[in-house]
């Protein structure tokens, strides 16, 4: 809420305000819906980040858009709402998103040179992204081996295997239903060494905690990617204290963050922002300095 404001100065989006709207986590549908009619009613609104609610919100409004980009028909959820030529228009950021800060910072070719695994704690709307980008035919061999996905609830595990069954790709995918953190250790005893771990939980924003206990070991040189930049970060303590150890490349979620607003707020306002370069820089450095200010 306080980085827009010096984005949309530095963009020159003039006179643009940023207005938050809180809903309790699964929220009744008809609060998602007012929101939504608001926004499509109100002249002077011209778009949403939608954050936690992505899937909640899609179930409960889809009917009230004019378009559905084909990112969010096929996942499932909201992350951007715009308008465009009068129409009220659901899109999908997340794919993109998150698929820009992966390849930001996996190593070169990595999974076709160590046929390493991929294991995603969630099953929201993150972690449907993510897989879709890392399973696709076009990553060629640079695919993981296999991937894992675990969750606390029976109901999300079945809705991503839905959406994985209607991919037309050859990766393996396994799916664990993990109510106890230690059940998220078990998976990690098991996976290959150099393997891409990701808490795609919200433990640690949303909610205080990690979705590993203590004693949770993660394997040797593997890549862990906390997809929190703020909170209590329990989940990046642990893997700090096995940094050395285990030989880990630990990643927050700030790029993620950063990918995800700006192609956000391209959508909304219309204009072009580049997802690497000096502006990209600049709006990131512009970012760290007001949240410290």
């Amino acid at each position: 809420m306080s980085v827009f404001p010096a984005w949309a100065r530095r963009l020159g989006l003039k006179d643009a305000v940023i207005r938050g709207v809180d809903f309790p986590l699964h929220a009744p549908a008809a609060e998602y819906r007012k929101a939504v009619e608001f926004l499509n009613r109100d002249g002077l609104s011209l778009g949403a980040l939608v954050t936690t609610h992505k899937i909640d919100l899609y179930e409960a409004c889809h009917d009230q858009f004019d378009e559905i980009d084909p990112h969010a028909r096929f996942m499932g959820e909201t992350s951007c709402i715009s308008k465009r030529d009068g129409k009220l228009i659901c899109h999908a950021k997340d794919p993109i998103s998150s698929g820009l800060a992966l390849d930001g910072f996996l190593p070169e070719r990595h999974f076709e040179r160590t046929g390493a695994e991929l294991f995603a704690m969630g099953a929201g709307g993150s972690t449907i992204a993510l897989t879709w980008h890392m399973a696709q035919m076009r990553r060629g061999a640079d695919r993981p081996a296999r991937i894992i996905v675990s969750n606390r609830s029976q109901a999300r595990l079945d809705e991503i295997r839905r959406i994985h069954r209607q991919l037309d790709v050859d990766v393996p995918f396994d799916y664990v239903l993990a109510p106890e953190s230690r059940d998220n250790d078990a998976v990690l005893e098991r996976l290959k060494p150099r393997s891409l771990v990701i808490n795609a939980t919200g433990l640690g924003k949303d909610a205080p905690g990690s979705p590993l206990t203590d004693a949770a070991l993660f394997p040797q040189n593997a890549i862990v990617w906390d997809l929190n930049y703020r909170g209590d970060l329990v989940f990046l303590d642990q893997a700090r204290a096995q940094a050395a150890t285990r030989r880990l490349q630990i990643e927050d979620g700030w790029t993620y963050f950063l990918h995800g607003w700006t192609q956000v707020i391209a959508e909304v306002f219309h204009i072009s922002i580049p997802s690497a370069g000096p502006l990209f820089d600049e709006l990131s450095d512009l970012a760290v300095r007001v949240a410290k200010g």
